[in-house]
C-alpha cells in the first residue's frame, strides 16, 4: 500500500517536482518512499508496509529489468499468481505482492490485469519502448487522477493535490463539479473539483507512448454464471462471501475490523475473528441524540460491544460528540483531497485514528452489502405501484421523512425513472440549487440528473435498474472514497470484502426477490448467514451509521453554518452564492419537513476547502 506519483514528459524535468508531489503523498506512505528516472518518465511512491514488509520496497521490476512498477494496493490472490510464475521459472526478489505485476507483464502484456483480483492504481514503465501504462481496479477502491499536458505528455498520482505541486499545471476550478456537489455531496468521477485534473475510471488502462494516450477498459469476463436457486444460491453466497472476508486478512502487520452492531460489519467480523484471534473491533457511539432518518436513538454502540464479547475480539468504542467531531472536521476536509461532504466520513477518520493509536495497520469494512445485496431502507419501495400524490410547493425525496410515506411514494412514482432514481438518494434539486447559487457565475452547466438518463437506456428501469445504477455510481463515488480517503489520512489500509469482484458479478446477476423478498432487505444476505450470525442482529431494523448533521447544524455546528452562509464568506465573495442564496441557506436549515443537512454541509465543506486552496484572503 502506498501512494504514487509521476509524469511522462517530453522536457527535462526537475527531481524536486517529483519530490514536491511524492512528499504530499506522505500519509499514504509513512514508512518509505522510492523513485524511478529514465529517458522522459519520472516516478515515485510512499510505501505503507503491509507485505513484504523486510524486502517488498519500490519500484519493483521483472527479471531482466525493463518493466518497472510502482503500486498502490493489495493483489489479494498473489500468492496464487505467484506460485503459478514460479512453475513457469520466474524467480522473485522480494516478498512483495505487487512484484507479481511485473512478471505477469511477461507473459501477458496489458492482459495481465484481467488476471488480478485486488484493489490497485498502477504505474508500469516500459524501458525499450518509453511507454507508460496505468491501471485501476475494477471496482475503484484505489484512486488514481491524471492531467493531460499534450498529446502525449500526462502526469499522475493518487491525490489531487499531489497533481497540484506540479508546476504550470491547469488548477481553473470546475464549475460543473461545483454545481454537482450539493446534490450528490462529492463530485462525481471522472470530473473533479479542477477542469484539467480527472480520475482515471475504474477498471481502466490508460497508456501514453509517442504515438498519444489511449484508454481502454480492462476485460475482465464473468468468472461466475449464476444458476443457483434456493438452497444452493443461498449456500454459494455464504461460500463467495466467506471467501472474499477471509482473501483480504492476508497481511504481516496488525488487522481490525469496524464493528457496528449491523448485518454487515458482524459478518466481516465474524469471518475475521476465526482466523484473527483477539482481533481489535471498533464502533462509533453517539451522545444521548436521535438519528435524522428516523431510527430513533443514533447510538447503537451497545449492540457492537454485545457482540464483540460474543466473538472474542477486543474492542474500542470511540465516542462522538458535537465538539469532538468538529475538532476532526478540519482534518477531513484536509485529508477528503478535494471537496467531499460525507459526515459519517468522520467517524471513519475517527475510528482510523484510534486504530493507528494502537498499532493497527488494515481495518476491513463491512461497506457495500447494501450495493450488493440491496439493503437500502428505499429498496423496498421499488415495486410500489402507489400513484395519488399531493401536490407540494417544494421538492420531495424519499429523505422528506416530515411527509406521510405514502404521499411521498405517490410523488417518486409520478416521476420518470431518471428523476426518481435522483430523488431515492440524493439532496439538492435543480431548483434548490438555482436559488442557492449565482447562475452568472456558473454560466453553463447541466443538470445533475444527466448521469442517469442514459443508465440502461435500451430498457425499462425496474427494482433491480434502480439497485445496479446504486452499485455503479453511488458506491463507486461515496463509499469507496470515504473509506479509502478517511483510513488512508492515518496511515491505515481499509479494506472491503463485500467489494470483491466475485461478489459484484454475483449481485449483478441477483433478481429482486432475491434481495428484497416480503419488506426484508438483504434477504439473500440474511439467509446466508443464519445460524451463524444472530438474528438479533440479521432481523433488526436496519440503522445505518448516520450523523445527526441536520440537529447539529441548528445548534453546535451553527457557527460552521453561519461563516459559510454570510458574505463575508468565500464562496460568497467569489461569486458563488445567489444574493438571496443567504436567505434561502436559513429556510433550507430550518424546514423540518425534508433532511437539508447534507446540501448545507456540501457548501460549508466546499468554502472551508476553498479557503484552505486559496487561503483565507482570496
Amino acid at each position: 500500500m502506498c501512494g504514487i506519483a509521476g509524469f511522462r514528459i517530453n522536457k527535462l524535468a526537475k527531481k524536486e517536482w517529483l519530490v514536491d508531489m511524492v512528499d504530499t503523498l506522505i500519509h499514504r506512505g509513512p514508512d518509505s518512499s522510492g523513485f524511478f528516472t529514465h529517458s522522459n518518465f519520472s516516478g515515485g511512491m510512499r510505501r505503507l508496509s503491509i507485505n513484504g514488509i523486510e524486502n517488498g520496497a519500490q519500484p519493483l521490476f521483472n527479471s531482466n529489468k525493463n518493466v518497472v512498477v510502482l503500486y498502490n494496493g493489495e493483489i489479494y490472490n498473489y500468492p496464487a499468481l505467484r506460485k503459478s510464475l514460479e512453475k513457469k521459472g520466474v524467480k522473485f526478489n522480494t516478498g512483495s505482492d505487487g512484484e507479481v505485476i511485473c512478471h505477469l507483464y511477461d507473459f501477458y502484456g496489458e492482459e495481465l490485469f484481467s488476471k488480478l483480483e485486488g484493489m490497485y492504481a498502477i504505474s508500469i514503465w516500459l524501458i525499450k519502448e518509453k511507454r507508460l501504462i496505468l491501471a485501476r481496479d475494477i471496482p475503484g477502491e484505489k484512486p488514481l487522477y491524471y492531467s493531460e499536458l499534450s498529446s502525449n505528455e500526462i502526469v499522475f498520482s493518487s491525490e489531487v493535490k499531489s497533481l497540484s505541486k506540479f508546476p504550470g499545471i491547469n488548477l481553473s476550478i470546475n464549475k460543473q463539479a461545483i454545481w454537482d456537489l450539493p446534490t450528490f455531496t462529492w463530485i462525481p468521477q471522472p470530473e473533479t473539483i479542477f477542469s484539467s485534473i480527472k480520475s482515471l475510471e475504474s477498471g481502466t488502462i490508460l497508456v501514453v507512448d509517442d504515438s498519444g494516450i489511449r484508454r481502454k477498459k480492462i476485460d475482465y469476463s464473468s468468472k461466475i454464471n449464476c444458476s443457483y436457486s434456493g438452497e444452493d444460491l443461498i449456500d454459494f453466497t455464504r461460500t463467495i462471501v466467506s471467501k472474499s472476508i477471509n482473501d483480504r486478512l492476508i497481511s504481516d502487520v496488525p488487522v481490525g475490523c469496524f464493528l457496528s452492531g449491523g448485518v454487515d460489519s458482524s459478518i466481516v467480523a465474524k469471518i475475521a475473528s476465526e482466523r484473527i484471534k483477539s482481533m481489535n473491533t471498533f464502533t462509533v457511539g453517539f451522545e444521548d441524540t436521535f438519528d435524522p432518518y428516523g431510527h430513533g436513538k443514533s447510538d447503537e454502540s451497545h449492540l457492537a460491544i454485545e457482540y464483540s464479547k460474543e466473538i472474542g475480539t477486543k474492542h474500542h468504542t470511540i465516542f462522538a460528540s458535537p465538539n469532538s467531531f468538529k475538532e476532526y472536521f478540519y482534518d477531513y476536509i484536509k485529508y477528503c483531497d478535494q471537496p467531499f461532504a460525507v459526515p459519517s466520513g468522520i467517524g471513519i477518520y475517527a475510528i482510523s485514528k484510534k486504530a493507528k493509536e494502537i498499532g493497527v495497520k488494515v481495518l476491513l469494512s463491512g461497506d457495500c452489502a447494501d450495493e450488493c445485496f440491496g439493503g437500502y431502507s428505499w429498496y423496498p419501495h421499488l415495486n410500489s405501484n402507489q400513484q395519488s400524490f399531493k401536490s407540494f410547493n417544494e421538492d420531495i425525496t424519499f429523505n422528506s421523512f416530515a411527509i406521510p410515506e405514502k404521499d411521498r411514494l405517490g410523488y417518486l412514482n409520478s416521476l420518470p425513472s431518471h428523476k426518481r432514481a435522483l430523488a431515492w438518494h440524493y439532496y439538492a434539486s435543480e431548483n434548490e440549487k438555482k436559488h442557492l447559487f449565482n447562475r452568472e457565475y456558473f454560466g453553463e452547466v447541466s443538470p445533475s440528473d444527466r448521469f442517469f438518463v442514459d443508465f440502461n437506456a435500451s430498457t425499462t428501469w425496474c427494482p433491480e435498474t434502480f439497485i445496479s445504477q446504486d452499485r455503479e455510481f453511488y458506491l463507486k463515488n461515496e463509499m469507496l472514497q470515504k473509506l479509502d480517503r478517511m483510513t488512508m489520512a492515518n496511515s491505515v489500509e481499509g479494506r472491503i470484502p463485500f467489494c470483491s469482484q466475485e461478489i459484484l458479478q454475483l449481485s449483478s446477476q441477483l433478481k429482486y426477490e432475491n434481495m428484497v423478498r416480503d419488506g426484508e432487505t438483504k434477504w439473500l444476505l440474511k439467509k446466508a448467514f443464519t445460524g451463524i450470525i444472530p438474528d438479533r442482529i440479521l432481523y433488526r431494523k436496519k440503522h445505518g451509521f448516520n450523523i445527526p448533521i441536520d440537529e447539529w447544524l441548528r445548534s453546535s455546528w451553527i457557527d460552521l453554518f453561519e461563516e459559510t452562509f454570510s458574505s463575508n464568506s468565500l464562496i460568497s465573495r467569489m461569486g458563488i452564492l445567489n444574493n438571496n442564496g443567504i436567505k434561502f441557506s436559513y429556510e433550507l436549515l430550518n424546514n423540518k419537513n425534508k433532511q437539508n443537512g447534507p446540501t448545507l454541509f456540501s457548501l460549508i465543506s466546499l468554502n472551508l476547502w476553498l479557503e484552505n486552496f486559496y487561503g483565507n484572503n482570496s
